[in-house]
């Protein structure tokens, strides 16, 4: 609009004038070198306007000839440019989709037409990971090092590599590095809790995951579970080396840090037993009761009860069961306290109210009700064929299993077995098929932290997530 009202304007000026010119015609004459012009003003205003458009015209016309070579140029460089953006979008797709020929084919190209390494060097880094191509890479990621926009990731490379390697110690000293450069990334907080872990050096390791979750890296949640795995591991070193109370002490923390983590609270309920205080580890097991019930808890509760007459031990776990009257683990109590009291008919009740009936029932029930019909019928075929079935069970009894490559163990450990992942040992009903018991515990995070390394070292794929509703350490 703003154009079409200035040329309207200049129209309007031209006419203008041009009117005015004919109205007033008048005249002009020029002497010059004995030549004698006489002509109009409108003629000498007209030739004189058609003189300066073609001075105008001539000149504009040298500007174009002589800036024509540096456009040539520029006009170059930039469809250079548009030609390595297009093959480096293009590598970045091949990444993605796991072509490593194509990624590196791009790469090359990208290379070639783009004069920024930082990005070319990154999609060359990544195919060269695709390929297999561990030193390529490596030789990728240190040179990243070099360039400020591009030294974090480089780190990141390293140190991928580094723990695929095993080499936990190189790989510390790099995420050191990097939380110097952003000491605000969650995977690097994340790792750093990881490898200090990984080493035994648990009172670091609490020190790290502290800022940690200060920084809000890792979720409160996770965090007050991974506490009391450290803190175990602070007791349970303590109670090796002979000093009782601070092992008392340190189960104490990691008990309230996290009722529901059964390891830690039936070792705690078990050091105050031996230090006389009974009640208090009846209180401390029937506290992780409500939250999670557990197998160790229920053995540490028989324990607790093991003098007392059959008939009295029935009694405590019907207590027990009453603060979670819903769960399958309370059944299973109260089945095989009934069975040493002889109460056969309430054993055999609280097996089918677990779910012996089912055909995915576990092997521990069936192996239950075999020990059942032998002690009341003495040795006979149908405890025989209930072995039987346990045998043959479609499925395994609860157990942990690694919530990153998926290692099934009977009894957690604060590093996996398999891959050293810290913390990573979930309880699970059935191990094989990825179920896990009910508590109000949040999932396993598997975000962008030290997970994709710890898949390269395991080499394979880590279990499904957990739903937040039913994930249990």
């Amino acid at each position: 609009m703003r154009r079409i009202l200035v040329a309207l304007v200049a129209i309007a000026a031209a006419v203008t004038a041009a009117v005015y010119l004919a109205d007033r015609p008048g005249a002009v004459t020029i002497v010059w070198q004995g030549w004698r012009i006489d002509t109009s003003v409108a003629a000498l205003a007209l030739v004189t306007a058609l003189v300066v458009f073609g001075l105008g015209w001539i000149v504009a016309m040298l500007r174009r000839l002589i800036a024509a070579p540096r456009n040539f140029v520029r006009a170059r460089r930039e469809r250079r440019r548009r030609e390595g953006y297009r093959a480096l979008t293009y590598g970045m797709a091949a990444v993605a989709a796991g072509d490593p020929d194509e990624a590196e084919r791009h790469a090359r190209r990208a290379n070639s037409l783009l004069n920024e390494p930082p990005l070319t060097r990154l999609l060359a880094a990544q195919a060269a990971q695709l390929k297999g191509d561990a030193a390529a890479a490596r030789d990728y990621f240190t040179a990243m090092l070099a360039e400020p926009e591009t030294e974090f990731l480089g780190l990141r490379g390293l140190i991928m590599q580094a723990l695929a390697r095993g080499e936990d110690g190189v790989a510390l000293k790099l995420v050191e590095r990097a939380r110097e450069l952003r000491p605000r990334a969650g995977w690097v907080q994340r790792t750093l809790v990881e490898l200090e872990a990984r080493a035994g050096r648990w009172e670091t390791a609490e020190a790290r995951l502290a800022e940690a979750t200060r920084r809000t890296a890792i979720p409160p949640d996770e965090s007050r579970h991974h506490r009391a795995a450290i803190l175990y591991e602070r007791g349970r070193a303590a109670q090796a080396a002979g000093r009782a109370g601070e092992a008392l002490k340190l189960a104490g923390q990691a008990h309230h840090a996290d009722p529901g983590f059964a390891p830690v609270t039936a070792w705690y309920a078990t050091l105050l037993a031996a230090d006389g205080s009974a009640r208090r580890a009846r209180k401390a097991i029937e506290t992780g009761w409500r939250v999670a019930p557990h197998p160790l808890l229920a053995a540490a509760y028989g324990e607790l009860h093991a003098d007392e007459p059959p008939l009295a031990r029935v009694k405590r776990f019907e207590r027990l069961h009453d603060l979670k009257p819903d769960h399958v683990e309370g059944r299973v109590a109260l089945a095989e306290a009934a069975l040493k009291a002889r109460l056969w008919g309430e054993a055999r009740r609280h097996l089918t109210e677990a779910g012996i009936d089912r055909d995915d029932a576990a092997p521990r029930l069936y192996r239950l009700m075999a020990a059942l019909e032998d002690a009341e019928h003495g040795e006979s075929s149908r405890g025989r064929r209930w072995l039987e079935r346990a045998a043959q069970a479609r499925v395994p009894d609860p157990g942990y299993a690694c919530n990153v490559c998926g290692f099934e163990t009977a009894t957690w450990t604060a590093l996996c077995p398999r891959c050293h992942s810290f913390d990573q040992l979930v309880w699970r009903l059935r191990p094989g098929s990825g179920d896990v018991a009910t508590a109000g515990l949040p999932p396993v995070m598997a975000g962008p932290s030290i997970d994709a390394p710890r898949r390269a070292v395991v080499g394979s794929a880590a279990l499904p997530p957990l739903d937040a509703d039913v994930a249990q350490r």
